[in-house]
């Protein structure tokens, strides 16, 4: 669905060509969330809302960022496939790219926008699914609390471990997790770093 992307594979799939899917693919860093992934998944998002025969959008990970049985392609009984793969059985997204931030300050955060457009999931008007099955910690565990729909597999670990870097979720994760698992269970997560699976 347009231009290719250096750190996702989109393409159109279904039997009438009316899903959108987007996988994360950086597999060598376990599709941590750098700058350049999230400016290719806004245009992605932005190329699929303007398209009339996209009536839904699926973002899974890399079949390649995590060992065991990711990217299997057959279909799994309960869940839905799309184009001969089951996208609930890709892993998701290891959180954002630390490596990238480590050395900003709080000016170059602040002045640079630094977390602008990592909402753009929350406002596109067409459904969006979060197929997940591996890691989805930090800004990967809030890029699938942003989606409307969250498919989450055996393999799927949720959590907010930025705690044991010294610091707190930052694009909107202490919000939403409470929204999501109510205030005891996030606050829990944020304060321990602790992981919950599916």
């Amino acid at each position: 669905a347009g231009a290719p992307f250096q750190y996702l594979e989109v393409q159109k799939t279904g039997a009438q060509q009316c899903v959108g899917l987007i996988q994360l693919n950086r597999p060598q860093a376990l599709n941590a969330l750098c700058e350049g992934l999230m400016e290719e998944l806004r245009q992605a998002l932005e190329a699929m809302e303007n398209d009339p025969q996209v009536g839904a959008i699926v973002i899974t990970g890399s079949q390649k960022a995590f060992a065991g049985r990711a990217g299997v392609p057959f279909p799994t009984p309960g869940f839905v496939e799309w184009g001969g793969w089951c996208a609930t059985l890709f892993p998701f997204a290891a959180g954002a790219d630390i490596k990238e931030m480590q050395y900003k300050t709080f000016q170059e955060c602040y002045s640079s926008s630094f977390l602008a457009g990592w909402d753009k999931v929350s406002t596109i008007r067409k459904p969006i699914i979060a197929a997940v099955n591996g890691y989805a910690l930090g800004g990967g565990c809030e890029l699938a609390m942003m989606c409307d729909i969250i498919y989450a597999g055996e393999k799927a670990q949720f959590g907010q471990p930025e705690i044991l870097l010294g610091t707190i979720p930052g694009a909107g994760g202490t919000q939403r997790l409470t929204r999501a698992v109510g205030k005891s269970l996030a606050m829990e997560m944020v304060l321990t770093g602790d992981r919950i699976s599916a």
